[in-house]
This record gives C-alpha cells, structure tokens and sequence, in this order.
C-alpha cells in the first residue's frame, strides 16, 4: 500500500476512466437530472454516498461471505440488495430533510438502487483487488478510496454537464435540438474530452 496507488487510483477513476463519461455507467440519472446545478450535486452527493458505502458493504460480504461459503456466484445478487438498502436510507433523509428536493428527484432517486454505476464500482473493486480468491494487500483501503473517487468522478461529470446545460438555457436552440437530444451531443463532445485523458499511463 502505498501513496503512488492511491494516486494512480484517483486520477484513473476521476478523469481516466469516470464512471459517466469514459465507462457509460449511470446515463439516466446524468441526462436526465442535469438540468439544473443544485439537483445534479445533490444527485451526485447521493451516489458518491451509496458508491463509497456499498464498497465498503460489499467488500465485507465478499471477503468473509461469499468467498468463505463458495458463494461468489451470488455476488451480483447481494451486492444489489446492499444498493437497495442503501439507497432507502438516502431516500428517507433527503425525504426528511428537503421534500422540495425529493419530489425534484422523482423517480430517479429510487432509481439508483438499479444505476449501475454504483453496482459497476463495486464489482470493478472485487475484480481489482482480490486474486485467486483472497483479497491483495490493501484490498479493503483501496476499495473504499475507489468507490469514493468514482463518485468524485461522477460529480465532476454531472457539475460540468449541469452547468453547460443551464448556459444553453439563454440560446436560441432549434426545437428539434432541445433537452434530451441536445444532452446526449454535448454528453458525446464531453466523452471525447475526456478520451484525452487515456494518454496517462499509471
């Protein structure tokens, strides 16, 4: 373990390799909530939260549940029910704490449980950090910092479309052009910036 891995991680999950833009994980709630800035970050400080703390579940349940059993087989199925119940907690303070926000969500707030970036992080961090059945030195360090980048990097992604988004808000867009169609150009003109960032090597 060591800082040159924790490095390697962050630039890789944040700009290499982001979640929205390079591994096309989690385009629903992207296109769709990234209208307006405050709703697009409070949409990612949710997935940032249930990413990091799925990888945290999900490492514990792989490493002392399902490889000891020889249950690897069902790592997809409750890695989603650990996204499930994540996602429901999420779901009660946001409803709790901001109504206005919640119902701005709809329901893609639910639909996180189904995004599958934070499924993608999780079983991206057991394919990572565990060989031959047992997890490599730092598995569990490098699991947490992964998830947490990720959703840095998914963040990074909606703040940056949001915001382009609100800008087009004042031009004369042709009507043919408008919302959704026009959100996947500018989410493709972003990809491409993004392929940029495949020339680092660590």
């Amino acid at each position: 373990m060591n800082i040159q891995q924790f490095l390697g991680i962050f630039i890789s999950s944040v700009f290499i390799y982001n979640v929205i833009l390079s591994r096309f994980l989690g385009l629903c709630p992207f296109v769709a909530i990234s209208k307006d800035t405050r709703q697009a970050f409070a949409m990612s400080a949710a997935v940032t939260f249930v990413i990091t703390a799925s990888s945290v579940v999900t490492w514990f349940i792989y490493r002392f549940l399902l490889l000891p059993f020889n249950l690897a087989y069902l790592r997809t199925l409750s890695f989603v029910l650990v996204i499930a119940a994540l996602v429901q907690l999420i779901e009660m303070v946001i409803k709790k704490a901001s109504p206005v926000l919640y119902r701005a969500f709809g329901i893609y707030l639910t639909l996180i449980t189904t995004n599958c970036a934070v499924l993608g992080a999780a079983v991206l961090n057991v394919d990572m950090f565990f060989a031959n059945g047992k997890p490599v030195p730092g598995s569990f360090y490098y699991s947490l910092f992964q998830g947490f980048c990720m959703g840095l990097g998914y963040t990074l992604a909606m703040l940056i479309m949001s915001g382009i988004r609100e800008r087009l808000e004042f031009c004369n867009v042709p009507k043919a052009m408008r919302d959704f169609p026009l959100a996947f150009v500018i989410a493709s003109v972003l990809s491409l910036s993004f392929m940029g960032f495949s020339g680092f090597k660590f």
